[in-house]
């Protein structure tokens, strides 16, 4: 269930960051309310996350994917350009996330001592 959180999370970020750039600098309105409504569902629905999942690893998750999917919205609805140097710094968030979620905290302990760890929290 986490997982699902963290991923109700970053819609909520994609969505307040999408708001931001329609805000035009908080001059219109109606997009600056989504901005502060999407980043308050996104920080909700992250701390519920932050209860089960380490905080350097749904951080991780969560600005990778959202800044892949920024990159990618950014494209498709806001015709802006991306270029090489973006796509490979992108490539790098992605290699980043998935290292951090295969050898991150938690994935060189046994069961024992990660349950020994937070009962001593």
């Amino acid at each position: 269930m986490a997982y699902f959180y963290l991923m109700l999370s970053i819609a909520g970020e994609l969505f307040g960051t999408s708001m931001l750039k329609a805000s035009q600098g908080f001059t219109r309105p109606l997009p600056a309310v989504g901005v502060i409504v999407g980043f308050l569902f996104s920080f909700f629905f992250l701390s519920i996350t932050l209860k089960s999942i380490p905080l350097n690893t749904a951080y991780a998750i969560w600005s990778g994917i959202g800044s892949v999917a920024t990159v990618i919205i950014s494209v498709l609805i806001w015709k802006e350009k991306i270029s090489l140097g973006s796509l490979i710094g992108i490539a790098l968030i992605v290699i980043g996330v998935v290292v951090l979620n295969f050898f991150g905290p938690g994935h060189s302990d046994s069961p024992e001592a990660a349950k020994t760890e937070q009962l001593s929290q």
